[in-house]
């Protein structure tokens, strides 16, 4: 079935680093109405922004203190009305992070259940009491890990309990089994929804629901000794009834998308469980098999030397998710997100091969399967910030690790790992022009602006006919144009030469047209046999790339998109 969603170009933005329109330092809604013209000739038009709600910003928003207000630091309430309507009145659509996993430990919710435990909000989290140890310690009740490395438990001193929090101590999670609780959370879905916005990217979607017997994990701990097993509270049975509703009682009013985020190691089929257009409760789902491929880990201290990406698993992780959900969903493909390094500092070379390694992972993605999202700055190729000291970092995963692993591992080491791996590698501010602070804001932000902004912005690439956001533009207009649209966004989707370890090659076909994407992901120059028979290119990273039958060599990232025969000429 053809839809909107089906055939957007979305793009991620950060609001409080991509454009400061009040010179305080801090991006903000008026930024990105400032914006709106570039992104537009750009090509993209889904627009989602991450959270915009009230919060400490303990975890850069996702912690919410107030689900009906907007966050002072980055505008109004009108100032979000106004980006609406201006995104809306140039044929664009937007939608918000829902997080709907956890709250802020500075909501009145929490604050409530914090101090009295017959308050009704305190069932609203979840709660257990603590165990002693062998030596008479106080531990958790259980031995569960977070994400952001240290326990899944926090003790609360008033009530002698530990609450569950599978992120930071800041963001305690919800209990979903609670049906007030999962009332005010889809009144607050709808409150948003009335303001005019197009759906929502629901973060953290695969963990409303929780095992509840409370017992430890028998597999390995980690280095801080805590277990990281994800299937505690990760995919269980009761999550699909949680959405469910939802579906029934909010979703299913309006023409809007709904886009979950799984994580990753979930199977196509627990995906499809979310998805499944005749019994999913959402649209579409992220998952992050591919953001690792090549050795390094975030949660894993690993040397930048190690980095092999492995081309071959990597296609095969796209093919897997495309393949096994296009007869009945329909998947989101994206390079990285705000949780993520920069993929040109991932998968590409940003020293050598900069322009051609960028534009390489771009057309590569922009012509699969699935609904393509950008993440702001990928545009132009923004790096991972190799100058950085381990006082830069703000990542709360980040300084969980550093405070569990330093004066153990030598800080060469774990500034190494961090430049590679941190979240903050994304979290930069935008890189808009050479001007002071990257054009970004008339003051010194409050994030630290990669250095390497002067020779890396959006006016120079604009500029330039073949820089990596010209690129991205062409693109894109090949993605949209009526004649190439229903081949690049519903045609079937197989993998060429699928053990080739250097190619990424890829058939996209609809009942009239076969075109091979066909790219190196490598520095070293990749051969391929091109079928005996009339070939047209159609887009090429390189301006002299001549594709023709028989045997053809690839340059260092050189990626092609080629009609192959001659039906398409005789239509």
């Amino acid at each position: 079935m053809k839809t909107w969603w089906k055939e957007a170009v979305g793009y991620q933005i950060v609001p409080q680093t991509f454009c400061d329109s009040n010179g305080d330092g801090i991006g903000d809604l008026r930024g990105i109405v400032q914006k709106l013209d570039v992104l537009q000739e750009l090509g993209v038009d889904l627009l989602w922004l991450g959270p915009i709600f009230r919060s400490p910003m303990a975890d850069d928003g996702y912690d919410v203190s107030d689900y009906r207000s907007v966050n002072p630091l980055l505008g109004t309430m009108e100032d979000l009305q106004e980006l609406i309507r201006q995104v809306h009145a140039r044929g664009m659509r937007i939608i918000l992070d829902l997080v709907l996993n956890h709250t802020s430990d500075q909501h009145p919710w929490f604050q409530k259940a914090r101090k009295d435990r017959s308050a009704p909000e305190h069932d609203y989290y979840l709660w257990q009491k603590g165990r002693i140890g062998a030596h008479g310690e106080p531990l958790p009740p259980t031995n569960w890990a977070s994400f952001f490395s240290d326990s899944a438990w926090c003790y609360n001193e008033a009530t002698d309990e530990y609450f569950l929090k599978i992120f930071s101590d800041k963001m305690p999670d919800l209990n979903w089994s609670n049906p007030a609780l999962r009332q005010e959370m889809k009144a607050i879905a709808r409150f948003w929804l009335d303001q005019g916005i197009d759906g929502f990217r629901i973060d953290a979607a695969a963990h409303l629901a929780k095992k509840r017997d409370w017992q430890d994990s028998p597999l390995p701990p980690d280095a801080q000794g805590w277990v990281p097993d994800w299937s505690q509270f990760s995919n269980l049975p009761e999550l699909f009834g949680y959405l469910d509703e939802l579906k029934r009682e909010v979703f299913d009013q309006g023409d809007w998308v709904m886009i979950g985020e799984v994580g990753g190691g979930a199977s196509v089929q627990t995906a499809l469980n979310y998805v499944d257009e005749q019994s999913g409760a959402l649209n579409m789902v992220f998952t992050m098999d591919h953001c690792w491929a090549n050795g390094i880990h975030a949660s894993q201290l690993s040397l930048s030397h190690q980095a092999r990406i492995d081309v071959v698993a990597l296609k095969k992780t796209f093919a897997h998710w495309i393949e096994g959900m296009s007869e009945r969903a329909w998947l989101p493909v994206y390079w990285l997100n705000h949780d993520h390094p920069r993929v040109v500092s991932q998968y590409g070379d940003p020293h050598r091969y900069h322009r051609e390694s960028a534009t390489m992972l771009e057309q590569t993605l922009l012509l699969m399967r699935g609904t393509p999202f950008l993440y702001n700055g990928e545009e132009i190729g923004m790096t991972n910030d190799e100058q950085a000291q381990l006082e830069d970092f703000h990542d709360v995963w980040v300084k969980n690790m550093m405070a569990s692993l330093r004066g153990r591992v030598d800080d060469a080491a774990l500034l190494d790992h961090f430049r590679r791996t941190s979240r903050d590698n994304a979290r930069s501010p935008m890189q808009w022009s050479d001007q002071p602070y990257a054009g970004f804001s008339t003051v010194p932000p409050k994030r630290r602006v990669n250095p390497n902004y002067i020779r890396i912005n959006v006016q120079a690439q604009r500029q330039d006919p073949h820089s990596i956001w010209r690129h991205v533009q062409r693109t894109l207009a090949l993605r949209k144009d009526p004649a190439w649209r229903d081949l690049f966004v519903y045609g079937s989707f197989q993998l060429v030469e699928a053990e080739h370890p250097q190619l990424f090659a890829y058939c996209r076909r609809d009942e009239r047209r076969e075109v091979w994407v066909i790219s190196n992901f490598t520095a070293q120059p990749a051969s391929i046999r091109l079928p005996q028979c009339s070939l047209r290119c159609l887009l090429a990273n390189y301006p002299d790339s001549d594709p023709h039958p028989g045997d053809n060599l690839l340059r260092p990232y050189e990626s092609l998109a080629v009609l192959i025969g001659a039906k398409e000429k005789q239509q």
